[in-house]
């Protein structure tokens, strides 16, 4: 099947749910395992099967296969939130004094994951002074387990090589993860160049319409755990069940397995599937949206490169970017909905601004059918030190603009209007 008919079909076969042609809600805490065999086999990982909604559910594993399937990866695993599947992605594969390498431009919320959380657990992030493939390499030691990027970072928006990224990585024989929120499948799949591990909020374009929290990982199935050396988490005797090894057992699922035998069940961070469901009935239009979110963008920031009030636009797709000839081949398709821009007046402006808006939305979330806005240097940001927030591309002039789905000249009409009253004094 191509891109636009696994949307609707990828994962799910009717005959095996009643016959129901939309993907139903199963709402059931547990399972019945049947015979006492039964039971035993499911928890010692032998057979298939669900037995408590913590670990799986038919309603989450259908939006899984769809999601492994649209990545092109060998399975996937869903979660409660973005941030959560990025945490377990990190938890699965580390341990108290490994490290990984981030990039430094990286979503406000992993920063002060990666910064201050995982400095509790004994986890050291170690964020690139950079953003070429040999800023990365000078972070690596013989601790490191991973490195770590958004493929469009949010909101710096910079795209990093992500071919060239994985060669550093593979060399040092680690895996690299990277968020694919911002792109979603549909413009990138970061498997096909190299990544390892994806992960996403599936609360933005994945659902799409921001009525459903969620993320998820997706385990490509092609990082040798065993060759590596580095990874007895998946190569040696887990005793939390029997001694499993997971590498030798499940073979190239060996991470996305253990991902759920292990820290899903530890952490308890599954999705309702109440939420899968209505991200998967989002999954089903993501190429429509898509379409029409980057080419709204394109043509809303081609317009506010040439306002007079605006100093600068950060927008991949314009030709005057210096991440262009990168998303010409990472996106061609597109770059997605978010738009970066400084505002000139500095904070004053910008509260004026955002208060004269009538059709954005100020809030903090991207990816919904509605066009939002966010002020990422007093909301997404306002945690991280100035230093934290310069390296992020956060200044107090720097507006983040979520394109959505509403008539673009409308959008334009009332962004127009709102610039020129906030430049009124």
């Amino acid at each position: 099947m191509k891109f636009d008919t696994k949307l609707l079909h990828a994962g799910y076969e009717p005959k095996e749910h009643q016959m129901c042609i939309n993907v139903p809600i199963y709402p059931t805490t547990a399972f019945d395992f049947g015979e006492v065999q039964r039971g035993a086999d499911l928890f010692d990982l032998k057979v298939e099967g669900d037995i408590y909604t913590r670990l799986s559910n038919p309603t989450n594993n259908i939006l899984e296969k769809r999601l492994a399937e649209l990545e092109g990866g060998v399975g996937a695993l869903s979660f409660s939130s973005g941030q959560a599947a990025t945490t377990a992605a990190i938890l699965n594969i580390t341990n108290t004094g490994d490290e990984v390498v981030a990039a430094s431009t990286l979503y406000g919320g992993t920063c002060n994951l990666f910064s201050s959380t995982f400095k509790k657990l004994g986890i050291n992030v170690k964020f690139a002074k950079g953003e070429e493939p040999e800023d990365f390499e000078r972070e690596i030691t013989e601790k490191t387990r991973c490195i770590f990027i958004e493929l469009l970072s949010n909101p710096a928006l910079n795209i990093i090589d992500i071919e060239k990224l994985a060669k550093v990585a593979h060399k040092h024989n680690i895996p690299l993860i990277v968020d694919n929120t911002i792109p979603s499948p549909y413009l990138c799949k970061p498997i096909e160049w190299g990544a390892d591990i994806v992960v996403h909020s599936t609360t933005k374009y994945i659902s799409g319409h921001g009525n459903a929290m969620g993320g998820a990982v997706i385990d490509s199935g092609n990082f040798n755990w065993e060759a590596s050396g580095k990874f007895p988490e998946l190569t040696t005797p887990d005793e939390s069940y029997h001694g499993i090894i997971y590498t030798k057992e499940f073979g190239k699922a060996a991470y996305i397995v253990k991902a759920r035998a292990q820290i899903l069940r530890d952490m308890g961070s599954c999705p309702s599937p109440f939420n899968s469901y209505l991200t998967i009935s989002g999954l089903e239009t993501l190429s429509l949206r898509m379409q029409r979110h980057c080419e709204s963008a394109l043509k809303i920031a081609q317009w506010l490169e040439q306002h007079p009030a605006i100093s600068w636009v950060n927008y991949p797709g314009l030709k005057s970017s210096k991440y262009y000839e990168l998303a010409q081949k990472y996106t061609p398709k597109g770059c997605s909905s978010i738009i970066g821009f400084g505002l000139k007046g500095g904070a004053k402006a910008g509260e004026k601004f955002i208060n004269s808006l009538s059709i954005p939305i100020h809030t903090t979330n991207i990816g919904d059918t509605r066009s939002i806005i966010t002020y990422p240097y007093l909301t997404t940001h306002r945690q991280l030190s100035d230093e934290q927030k310069i390296a992020c591309g956060v200044t107090d002039d720097f507006m983040r603009f979520s394109v959505g789905l509403e008539d673009v000249d409308d959008i334009i009409e009332d962004l127009d209007r709102a610039i020129k009253l906030s430049q009124c004094v």
